[in-house]
């Protein structure tokens, strides 16, 4: 798969980043995300540098990812537990007709 270019804007500065075919919207998306947790930190904290903001975005971002790999580490967790109880059932069940018909 070959890469192209696209510039993507992040507080008034364009950047050229390299992007898979067929991607470009993903990163476009990504990048409009991350340009309202910079601007949002920008307004909360004027005396942040680029780079501290960057940081700070980072961190945010970092952790709202933690967040939801949690979420899914828990919904597998559940799902595994389910699958579990109903493979039991459907053995028990199995069993017991098997006993029956003998």
């Amino acid at each position: 798969m070959s890469n192209s270019a696209i510039d993507i804007s992040l507080l008034g500065r364009t950047y050229s980043i390299a992007c898979p075919k067929g991607q470009e919207d993903a990163l476009r998306s990504i990048a409009k995300g991350v340009e309202q947790q910079l601007t949002n930190l920008k307004a909360r904290t004027n005396n942040l540098s680029r780079e501290e903001l960057a940081i700070m975005a980072a961190l945010n971002i970092g952790y709202e990812l933690h967040e939801e790999q949690q979420k899914n580490k828990q919904y597998m967790a559940q799902m595994d537990e389910r699958i579990s109880l109903l493979q039991s059932t459907l053995e028990n069940s199995l069993i017991e007709r098997t006993s029956k018909d003998d």
